[in-house]
Parts: C-alpha cells; sequence; structure tokens
C-alpha cells in the first residue's frame, strides 16, 4: 500500500477527470465502455483495454479514498 500513499491527491483527481474522461465530446470514453460493458457489447481487445485505461485512474482515486478513510478510524 506504499504505492498507493505515495501518489499524491492532486495527481490521482488530474488524471481521473483527463485521462479518465477523455475524450469529451461526444461523450467520456469510460462512459461508453461502461455502457458497452453493461449491454454485454465490450469484447473487442482494444474496447478492453480503453476501459481498463480510462478506469485505472478511478479505481486508484477510490482505493486510496477507502485507504485514507480506514487510516483515520480508530482501531478497536
Amino acid at each position: 500500500m506504499r504505492f498507493l500513499d505515495g501518489i499524491p491527491w492532486s495527481i490521482l483527481i488530474l488524471a481521473s477527470l483527463f485521462l479518465g474522461l477523455a475524450p469529451f465530446t461526444p461523450e467520456p470514453h469510460i462512459w461508453e465502455k461502461l455502457k458497452m460493458l453493461a449491454a454485454g457489447e465490450l469484447s473487442r481487445g482494444i474496447d478492453i483495454f480503453d476501459l481498463v485505461m480510462h478506469g485505472t485512474p478511478w479505481v486508484l482515486l477510490l482505493l486510496k479514498g477507502v485507504r485514507e478513510i480506514t487510516r483515520s478510524q480508530p482501531s478497536e
């Protein structure tokens, strides 16, 4: 988890907003890929790669947030 602790919040937020949402028109790429996944149409290798590439910043941001919340709570 040191890897996650070493990534600044600002970098994760910027990566999520820019890499995670690019291209912005006609719709964010991550949204397009999630819709394809929900419809069962995510079968081409490039589409799966796109989902992983555009989704990674969001997953790291979520994991860092969960880690911060669990670390700040006193253990019993």
